[in-house]
């Protein structure tokens, strides 16, 4: 049962006298949430296809399970279920795009000869929708890709190609800044490695370095796009040696002052990136995150509030600065529902962001003061305060379904369109 307008604002009166008596301001946590943007990602909609059809597969280490009907079959019914997905979510969000999700009106265009042109019906929904676009170039699924090396390819001709892929993937980035007013962040990820154990590791590296330096060399404004890259510790096919790990990936970021991307799934399990932030912030300005949920592996689990993601959640406000954080979504999950995937995946990590600004600052205080037994009583304590009621007030206000009824509005829309696509 959905609870009334009244008992929403009842409950979150009654939560902001619990909440003010130990200190919090819940308007002020809310209108800070209704400034933190997640980027949705593209790939959710679709499983990771593309409107390309070159005929490459997906490869590169990536596997999508589930056969769940309706999934998106062209760029308008991807944009539509978007707009239903946007809908069930509180706040103005963005939208992470991926280079073969352009749109090429039956020719065969390469990855090497894309272009904002190809891209401009997405500015158009951008624009309409008022957020702001994200980019990937797409380093996998194309016959170049097919024996898992891209930019530290040997071959000198496959790394001119990727090379020039990356390059234009940062100009079609600089469009989508420019012509949306809000910086693009573009974010290259490549399937580079071994399957077995590698006879020389420092070689591909080197002309990993390399490539990319070509990718960066060309000066674009800051206020349009942002370059990113992205480690692993290993994928399918890659267990041995991962070219693009975490360490190649920090010290070219510190060197070249480029944005880290830290990937939830792409660490040790024992591993949480919630304790990378603070420390990779000491020496880059800005990070990105791609937020997943890991099940034993990088499996892309769908996002849900667990504790993993309640920790990131806390440590992107405890910064001091969440704008120094560019949050993101990535997973895939083929299984179940995929406009529902988004939204249990977006409205999560937005509960994990006001959780953590609801956060009573007299646990840091008794930090501060060396008092760990106040602090760890604290910190449980806080555990039980009705952070419930004022999200379900945030999305009522925000003109979206509080509680589950946002999953009524996803089976209707299933019933008259996904469920009819075949």
């Amino acid at each position: 049962m959905v609870p009334s307008k009244k008992h929403i604002e009842s409950a979150f009166r009654l939560a902001s006298e619990r909440y003010a008596a130990v200190g919090v301001n819940v308007e002020r946590a809310i209108a800070a949430l209704a400034k933190i943007p997640v980027s949705l990602h593209c790939w959710q909609g679709d499983d990771v296809g593309g409107f390309e059809n070159l005929g490459g597969g997906l490869g590169g280490g990536l596997a999508v399970t589930g056969n769940y009907p309706g999934k998106a079959r062209t760029p308008d019914e991807l944009r539509a279920d978007l707009d239903k997905a946007l809908s069930l979510i509180p706040g103005r969000q963005r939208l992470n795009l991926h280079a073969f999700y352009g749109e090429f009106g039956g020719k065969k265009v390469d990855r090497d000869e894309i272009d904002a042109s190809h891209f401009k019906n997405w500015i158009d929904w951008a624009k309409q929708q008022k957020i702001g676009l994200d980019f990937n170039p797409t380093c996998f699924a194309h016959p170049q890709a097919a024996d898992g090396f891209t930019l530290s390819h040997a071959d000198k001709g496959i790394r001119k190609f990727w090379i020039e892929h990356c390059r234009r993937s940062r100009e079609i980035g600089a469009a989508f800044g420019k012509a949306l007013g809000t910086p693009c962040v573009t974010n290259v990820w490549v399937p580079d490695g071994f399957k077995d154990t590698p006879a020389d590791r420092m070689a591909p590296r080197e002309r990993l370095a390399e490539s990319l330096d070509e990718v960066f060399k060309k000066p674009l404004p800051p206020k349009h796009t942002l370059d990113a890259v992205e480690p692993k510790l290993f994928g399918i096919g890659t267990e041995s040696c991962t070219v693009g790990s975490a360490e190649f990936y920090l010290g070219y970021c510190i060197t070249r002052k480029k944005l880290l991307c830290l990937d939830a799934g792409h660490f040790h399990p024992t591993e949480s990136i919630s304790d990378k932030i603070s420390s990779v912030l000491i020496y880059l300005p800005e990070i990105l995150l791609h937020v997943s949920r890991g099940v034993r592996w990088d499996s892309d689990h769908v996002v849900t509030l667990s504790d993993d993601l309640l920790s990131i959640g806390r440590e992107i406000i405890a910064t001091g600065n969440p704008a120094r954080v560019h949050v993101g979504l990535d997973y895939f999950d083929a299984s179940i529902n995929r406009i529902a995937a988004w939204a249990i995946g977006t409205r999560s990590m937005l509960k994990a962001l006001l959780i953590g600004l609801l956060e009573p600052a007299a646990i840091r205080r008794a930090e501060v003061a060396g008092d760990t037994t106040a602090r760890l009583s604290l910190q449980e304590e806080a555990k039980s305060l009705p952070f419930g009621a004022v999200w379900d007030y945030y999305c009522e206000s925000q003109g979206v379904a509080v509680g589950a009824a946002w999953l009524d509005e996803v089976r209707t829309y299933e019933k008259a369109v996904t469920g009819k696509r075949t």
